[in-house]
């Protein structure tokens, strides 16, 4: 009986198999194709899927090691770099350096994956993390400083950029969005890390060395790894290296039949067919203005740049980057330990992102929880406003504040980075989704250097920010800034989860596509229970028989 079955199921796969070449006639037309939904079919996610993408995610890891490990060494830096204290300005330059670099490494790095591929990339990033972090360690001046780590933000806006897209191109559809989310737990679990070791090291003389020099030890493992790894499957077509793609499908899908493993290589060829065609014969700058003047891509890249500029203007950065400067001055003890619990909610609630975002959808969780964060800030707004009233409204360092308020501006931080991690901080990384096959490349570099514009900007001016407006009105504002992003996501923010990346494209014919997602979703879930009762009538004819 179970032969008979495998049978049945077999020949409507060697039907379909004859049929995907209609694949890119539907998506052109604006349809979901069936055979694309039965290549869909088998989905079970092997521990080769997972192992691809835990090694894919320490870019994750580097990126939020080396973005969080400056807040506890700006604290222990002391005269280690000639001054015998840093200054605002100083501080400022370091942390920006950064953030420069990023905004410099994600403007290249998906257009320079396009040419190279997705895995060579990661591999230059490493080296480019190893040279800043082993830089910085041994520097001693605040200028060789401020370049290494200019270097080091080299790194990770091209980790940034690559990691996530390398991810969403060999992960099934249905749960695309939780893989993409691992390597922000990765991103997440870097910044608890880093503050782990900015708290071990606190009280060591030139401890903030080794704060910032044992980043080397992640990327050299996963410069190592990346030996081992297979190229993006929709690379290797696009180059016509069929037998590849076709070899590292047979690994992901190591359940499917050959059958289906050979339609998901052609369906998925059929689906890219168009892409592959505009690759081929536009060059680099063609594209460029292809995704400015095509309206499905300029509409794409509108929500990709848009998403990734409300996670930076949100303000949250800043509390990675001076956390531990800020709980000092409000009287805590042990800042980089409050710190930590900061991260640690980050990180806490970025799993449970993990858990639903595939479920709940990518919508839904930024329209819930995008008025958390507004509340959050608000109320340390309102927390910032009396306890430093006896100040003039600034914070003083040696000032004995209200314990009580101090509280209320930890609680109000832990409740705002909570709603953060939920939503912001995981949706706007699945940018590489919006966009098609020819314009990925140039789509993410454009959405990730938008990123850290965005941080660049916040991350500069916050400290002046906080001395002219006051704290109250430093964070009052980040919570205007929350409520745009909101509306944004209410009116322009579509959804793409349980579509393909090649079906994903097809909501923005006709405007954002709030609508017309929630059409095609309805239509692919149609589709999947006629395909399973289809089975299911073959399987339970084939017992009869």
């Amino acid at each position: 009986m179970d032969n008979a079955s495998n049978g049945s199921e077999k020949a409507k796969d060697a039907q379909l198999y004859e049929d995907v070449d209609g694949i890119a006639a539907a998506v052109a037309s604006g349809e979901i194709s069936e055979a694309l939904v039965v290549a869909e079919g088998e989905e079970r996610t092997t521990w080769f899927v997972w192992l691809l993408v835990a090694c894919a995610s320490i870019s994750g890891l580097l990126f939020g090691y080396d973005t969080g490990v400056i807040s506890g060494a700006l604290v222990t830096i002391g005269g280690d770099l000639g001054p015998a204290e840093l200054s605002s300005g100083q501080k400022e330059l370091i942390t920006s350096a950064t953030t420069l670099g990023a905004l410099i490494g994600g403007l290249v790095a998906g257009m320079l994956s396009d040419f190279l591929g997705r895995r060579p990339v990661l591999g230059i990033a490493d080296i480019i993390f190893i040279g800043g972090a082993i830089g910085q360690a041994v520097c001693h001046t605040v200028w060789s400083m401020i370049g290494c780590r200019f270097l080091i933000g080299i790194g990770v806006g091209v980790a940034a950029c690559v990691a996530p897209l390398y991810i969403q191109e060999l992960s099934p559809t249905r749960l695309r969005g939780r893989m993409v989310v691992v390597n922000v737990v990765m991103i997440t679990g870097g910044q608890v890390v880093a503050y782990g070791i900015d708290a071990a090291f606190e009280n060591t003389h030139g401890g903030w060395r080794w704060m910032v020099g044992l980043g080397a030890v992640p990327a050299a493992l996963q410069a190592i790894f990346l030996f081992f790894l297979p190229e993006s499957p929709r690379i290797m077509i696009r180059r016509n290296r069929y037998d590849a793609a076709h070899a590292t499908m047979t690994k992901i899908y190591s359940h499917a039949t050959p059958e289906q493993v050979d339609l998901k290589v052609r369906s998925l060829a059929a689906a890219v067919k168009q892409s592959v065609e505009i690759t081929n014969s536009t060059t680099l700058f063609q594209r460029l203005r292809l995704i400015l003047t095509d309206p499905i891509n300029r509409r794409a890249l509108i929500v990709g740049c848009g998403m990734q500029a409300f996670q930076q203007l949100c303000g949250f950065n800043t509390l990675m980057y001076y956390s531990a400067t800020l709980f000092k001055e409000i009287g805590f003890d042990q800042p980089t330990a409050v710190g930590l619990i900061v991260s640690g909610t980050n990180f806490i609630f970025t799993l449970i992102a993990l858990k639903y975002i595939d479920i709940i959808g990518r919508r839904k969780i930024m329209v819930w929880s995008a008025p958390g964060m507004i509340v959050g800030l608000v109320l340390a707004s309102v927390a910032f406003h009396f306890l430093t009233r006896k100040t003039g409204g600034n914070l003083v360092d040696g000032t004995e504040y209200s314990t009580t308020w101090s509280a209320i501006v930890l609680l109000a931080m832990i409740f705002y980075v909570a709603s953060y991690a939920t939503g912001l901080g995981n949706v706007p990384w699945q940018q590489g989704e919006l966009f098609g096959l020819e314009v990925r490349g140039i789509g993410t570099s454009l959405a990730t250097t938008t990123n850290w514009a965005g941080n660049l900007l916040i991350g500069a001016t916050y400290l002046s920010l906080m001395d002219r407006i006051t704290p109250a009105g430093a964070f009052g504002f980040y919570a205007g800034l929350c409520l745009l992003g909101w509306l944004f996501c209410i009116f322009c923010f579509p959804e793409t989860a349980g579509l393909s990346l090649e079906e994903v494209r097809l909501i923005f014919r006709h405007g954002f596509g709030i609508r017309e997602s929630e059409r095609l979703r309805k239509e692919k879930r149609a589709l999947r229970v006629a395909e399973k009762q289809s089975r299911a009538k073959g399987a339970e004819a084939a017992e009869k028989a």
